[in-house]
């Protein structure tokens, strides 16, 4: 075993949406240690200029290096669109993204070869999914759709009911209406996995047929599990801890428990 196998994975979001993938992480890795950064001040990333999402990510790796992690994972779709070859040039440890991990999924879960995308504006614009996809399969037909009310709802738990199922079919059933051949659909955002319930429903109503969905968190964790077994990193032992670092702390108390699937015990909050 590594003598770097005590050190604990650094996981960032533009928010507390990345508390899925820790949440994710903890399941299928329970020895480790995790440290995680919220970059709850400047959230939404969706909506910035690469150029500003670039900046800061490095700050967020930067902040997470000097807590001496052996692995970086970037769960926000947004910075990984957007920041990954700058990250992966800089940091010296291994990094991963959301992207790659949830297109790998994808493409392994598609019959007919046509994947849906639903995620930020920012993710969905940069067709970083997209270029993902057809690297793996240069014949597979990518489509997009920006689902920006997903969020919110996530956050303020509206997670079933008239409201949420309403706003995914104002999203799903365009995506539907123009590609009719989508059987596998992505959730291109931290925030998405707590509407899954409703996403399926819609989208097997909108498609006609059970559709594929495709959690990034979990693709991420698995990622996660593969790159540590590779390079003998892998903690054997022991109860995993997780200490969390936020830019903003306000409502972390009451939005937190709902990505991470408990309470959040301990915060401390930092400047970047």
């Amino acid at each position: 075993m590594s003598p770097q196998s005590n050190q604990p994975i650094g996981i960032f979001d533009s928010g507390v949406g990345g508390l899925t993938v820790v949440r994710a992480v903890r399941k299928r890795l329970p020895h480790e240690d995790i440290v995680y950064l919220g970059d709850t001040a400047r959230v939404p990333y969706g909506s910035k200029s690469a150029e500003t999402v670039i900046r800061y990510s490095h700050a967020c790796a930067q902040f997470l290096l000097s807590q001496e992690v052996k692995l970086l994972m970037v769960a926000c779709n947004t910075a990984s669109a957007h920041a990954m070859s700058a990250l992966r040039r800089t940091v010296g440890v291994p990094v991963i993204g959301a992207v790659e991990p949830g297109a790998q999924t994808a493409q392994e879960a598609t019959v007919s070869r046509h994947v849906g995308v639903v995620g930020t504006l920012g993710t969905v614009r940069s067709g970083a999914y997209q270029a993902a996809l057809r690297v793996l399969d240069p014949d597979i037909t990518v489509a997009g759709q920006a689902c920006p009310l997903f969020v919110p709802l996530a956050e303020e738990g509206w997670l079933e009911g008239d409201v949420p199922r309403m706003i995914a079919r104002r999203y799903i059933d365009e995506l539907a209406a123009a590609h009719p051949a989508i059987d596998t659909l992505v959730l291109g955002c931290t925030h998405y996995p707590l509407l899954q319930g409703i996403i399926g429903e819609v989208a097997a109503a909108a498609w006609g047929r059970r559709i594929a969905l495709v959690d990034s968190a979990s693709a991420m964790a698995r990622a996660a599990e593969a790159t540590l077994t590779a390079r003998d990193e892998r903690r054997q032992e022991g109860n995993g801890s997780l200490r969390a670092f936020v830019t903003d702390a306000s409502r972390l108390d009451e939005v937190a428990p709902r990505f991470l699937g408990e309470p959040l015990d301990h915060y401390s909050r930092v400047d970047l």
